[in-house]
């Protein structure tokens, strides 16, 4: 058996210290969940604006019919429904301009 010689007075004892298990089961590490962020595809996102230009198209001309019948008598209310179709159709039209001639951009390329 080893005897531990016994410390002046003043003088610090050393303390046996095990740290790295201890500091391990205190330290836990966070879970950190990587949630994968869905994003909608070029075609998703062409899919749903094409769907939007098609609802506006309906719905102004749901809105002419109603005029027509009476029902509306507002003709401001037609005209912004219809202008709001019509502006979004043009902006479908140059988008698809654009892709178009993009592609065509691409097989002149060189490889």
């Amino acid at each position: 058996m080893v005897q531990i010689p016994k410390t002046p007075p003043g003088v610090i004892k050393p303390q046996v210290v095990s740290p790295i298990p201890k500091i391990r089961d205190e330290l836990k590490q966070p879970k950190i969940e990587h949630k994968q962020e869905q994003f909608k595809t070029f075609s998703a996102t062409l899919n749903d604006f094409l769907k939007d230009v098609n609802n506006l198209q309906q719905e102004a001309g749901r809105s002419v019919e109603k005029l027509l019948t009476g029902e509306i008598k507002d003709v401001h209310d037609v005209m912004v429904a219809v202008e709001k179709a019509s502006t979004s159709f043009e902006l479908m039209m140059e988008l698809r301009n654009k892709m178009i001639d993009a592609y065509h951009e691409i097989l002149r390329m060189q490889v």
